[in-house]
């Protein structure tokens, strides 16, 4: 071997552990760096005509686990659907209220009951008149406030639908700017890892939303499409559409035209969480919310206030009542009609006739809300009938609990129950989803940079170095004798 041959070998040396220095130090700095895909430098020997003329780096290669890293993105997107349910029904309970706590509906329920109990043992006491009139205001009021909770949550979805759609129309353009850079980096020989690891990120973004199958291209590009077979990024970004509505009411649907649905490339899209294009992730989490869970939350909070005003609404109730009136109970004011329940619950409400306040008198409560005059005041039979009313068991005629004979307060017992079930198991299945997406995680940081294992091989880049190094002051050495001959 020639002294020059020598000294091409130790440089390519130098130049080749200069290099995989810089790669184990990007190692070690970005081991904790999300969508950060551990890098190799991948070595060649070079071949001069018969000789070995050094090393030559051929490159670097990013390391990703297309497989792992798939069921990590599903994992992810289950938990956030399974979130996005939890979210809602702790919300839905706590409306509703415990059944043994006083501000509850159910304890609202009972506040009333023992209100008119007492009330009819001193049906000439205008202050337990007065409790009763306040104890059947607080239930009114705490079933207004739990439908308006619900609609909130309505409009809360819809809300973040929009600014969803926003940030992956925004993601998805981004994809496919990073897929034209990446294409451009890697056809002209440039190192395209770090562009990979920024798109990595978005895909990882857009996943918890709609879960997604990537595709590897030439050229480092990728494609995108859902489950459902929707595709999101291929040469270009799929546009996806969606108006928000400022303020919602029980009446609104999609299918009635009061409520915008979702539209890809300008097609409707359906938004069932269990199939469809976007099923599977929290934008259809939150449709589920807005179009499913608070409308049936909905619909079982009027079928309590109608079982309310019905059980009023009757002469066994109240014997001065006329086929027609309202009872202690009204619909905004009016006799509740069987054919306007939607959003009976916002609007229930105590009637004017016993409430001061409004022109009304608190006698009514004891000699009834059709009479004209005050009666006896030591006669509780009306009392006791509307205590009677709130106790009696009957089958409620709507919402889903249906088919059992109830008293007022069971009904809304009943109600909670279902509401903490709904919520126990939402919490259980979130617990499941975590628990895979966390595993999962673990698995892939597994394969990802291991620091311990970076440190030995800066070891054996350092001893490489030293030794081209000695090469190279050697051949120095040398050269210096030749010359001073």
């Amino acid at each position: 071997m020639s002294i020059s041959s020598a000294l091409s070998n130790a440089l390519s040396g130098l130049n080749a552990v200069s290099r995989a220095a810089d790669v184990v130090s990007s190692n070690v700095a970005n081991a904790m760096t999300e969508g950060y895909g551990k890098r190799e430098i991948e070595l060649t020997s070079q071949q001069l005509g018969r000789y070995g003329s050094g090393v030559s780096v051929v490159g670097v290669t990013r390391y990703h686990d297309p497989v792992v890293t798939g069921e990590r993105r599903y994992a992810g997107a289950e938990a956030a659907l399974e979130n996005t349910r939890a979210e809602f029904y702790d919300s839905y309970a706590a409306a509703m209220g415990q059944a043994d706590e006083k501000d509850s509906i159910a304890g609202r329920i009972t506040g009333l009951e023992t209100a008119l109990i007492e009330a009819a043992s001193r049906p000439d006491s205008e202050a337990r008149l007065a409790t009763v009139l306040d104890a059947a205001s607080d239930l009114a009021t705490q079933i207004n406030d739990a439908s308006d909770s619900i609609m909130d949550t309505r409009m809360a979805a819809d809300k973040e639908i929009a600014k969803t759609v926003d940030f992956l129309n925004s993601a998805l353009q981004q994809v496919v700017d990073l897929n034209v850079a990446i294409q451009k980096q890697v056809t002209q020989g440039y190192d395209a890892n770090g562009l990979m690891d920024q798109r990595q990120t978005l895909v990882d973004q857009i996943s918890e939303f709609i879960p997604v199958n990537e595709v590897e291209k030439d050229n480092g590009m990728i494609s995108l499409y859902t489950n459902g077979g929707a595709f999101l990024v291929d040469s270009k970004a799929a546009t996806l559409g969606f108006t928000q509505t400022p303020i919602i009411t029980p009446d609104m649907t999609v299918s009635g035209g009061a409520l915008s649905g979702l539209t890809i490339n300008g097609l409707d899209m359906p938004t069932n969480t269990e199939k469809g294009p976007i099923a599977g992730g929290k934008l259809a989490g939150l449709f589920e919310i807005r179009d499913v869970l608070a409308p049936q939350a909905q619909t079982e909070l009027d079928a309590l206030a109608r079982d309310l005003i019905e059980r009023f609404q009757t002469p066994d109730a109240d014997s001065t009542l006329a086929i027609g009136d309202a009872g202690l109970f009204t619909d905004g004011g009016v006799a509740f009609d069987v054919l306007n329940e939607e959003g009976l619950a916002g609007r229930i409400s105590v009637n004017a006739l016993v409430d001061p306040d409004q022109g009304g008198d608190l006698w009514k409560l004891r000699d009834g809300l059709g009479a004209v005059a005050e009666g006896d005041q030591g006669d509780a039979s009306i009392l006791n009938s509307l205590a009677n009313a709130l106790q009696k068991s009957r089958v409620a005629s709507s919402g889903g609990l249906t088919g059992i004979e109830r008293s007022a307060l069971g009904f809304a017992a009943d109600m909670y129950s279902l509401a903490e079930t709904n919520q126990l198991n939402a919490a259980a299945d979130l617990t499941y989803a975590s628990a895979r997406r966390d595993s999962l995680e673990a698995i892939e940081m597994e394969n990802g940079v291991d620091t311990d294992q970076e440190m030995q091989r800066l070891l054996v880049i350092e001893q490489t170095y030293a030794a081209n190094a000695k090469v190279i002051s050697t051949i120095e050495a040398l050269m210096d004798q030749l010359m001073g001959i």
